[in-house]
């Protein structure tokens, strides 16, 4: 362990510290190491004894949470044994930089949808704003499908926390949801229980989207609360 943290320091970039410091207010503990060269660790440590490393590992900097993260992500393990060890993990992500990078890379979801939905209804109502953010940040990757559209804008009206974190990662899920659904989610915009910020959200992000074209987005501004 004393190992990898002593990598870690090598491959420090005293300018992306700062820069993505600036990006995760109240994270103090950013040595400066790229996500490209934590994926490249993580998948080395996935080929050795990743269980020992797990339960030994160090985390007291961002990059060692965010590694043993991206450890249980690709390592290789049946459903119910990932699901333990994300249970495990969970707790621990106190930021929207660890939290959206380990989101984007459980893909065994893709595989998985039923179980995991089921899975991540807890953490929808949890009082934790990073737990509620890694369930809402699952179901914007994984979720935004066929299948799953009605019950995911169902499910994101219900979601009711006050944290920054949580209302930005609504607003960004429904500005995915109208890119891909747009008549669903245009109804769904018309009658909803948003509070007035993440309402105002989500039009500011699908007005960000270049996906949307420029007669939508002047109708999604005169929409604004």
């Amino acid at each position: 362990m004393d190992n990898l943290r002593h990598k870690l320091f090598e491959l420090a970039d005293e300018k992306y510290k700062k820069f993505h410091s600036g990006l995760c207010p109240n994270t103090e503990n950013i040595i400066g190491v790229r996500l490209p060269q934590l994926r490249q660790i993580a998948k080395e440590i996935t080929k050795g004894d990743w269980r020992e490393f797990l339960s030994t590992s160090k985390e007291d900097y961002y990059e060692e949470i965010l590694i043993n993260g991206l450890v249980i992500a690709y390592a290789k393990c049946n459903v119910g044994e990932r699901l333990r060890y994300i249970q495990e993990f969970v707790p621990k992500i106190d930021n929207w930089a660890i939290c959206d990078s380990f989101c984007n890379t459980i893909k065994f979801i893709n595989e998985n949808k039923e179980i995991v939905w089921e899975f991540i209804q807890p953490y929808l109502k949890s009082n934790s704003e990073f737990e509620i953010r890694f369930a809402v940040v699952v179901i914007l990757n994984y979720y935004i499908t066929e299948d799953y559209i009605d019950i995911v804008l169902d499910t994101l009206d219900k979601v009711d926390h006050d944290g920054y974190y949580v209302k930005m990662a609504v607003a960004w899920a429904i500005s995915m949801c109208f890119v891909k659904f747009q008549e669903k989610t245009m109804i769904y915009l018309q009658n909803n229980n948003l509070d007035d910020f993440t309402y105002n959200k989500s039009l500011q992000k699908i007005c960000e989207s270049l996906r949307v074209d420029k007669e939508t987005k002047v109708l999604i501004r005169s929409m604004k609360r």
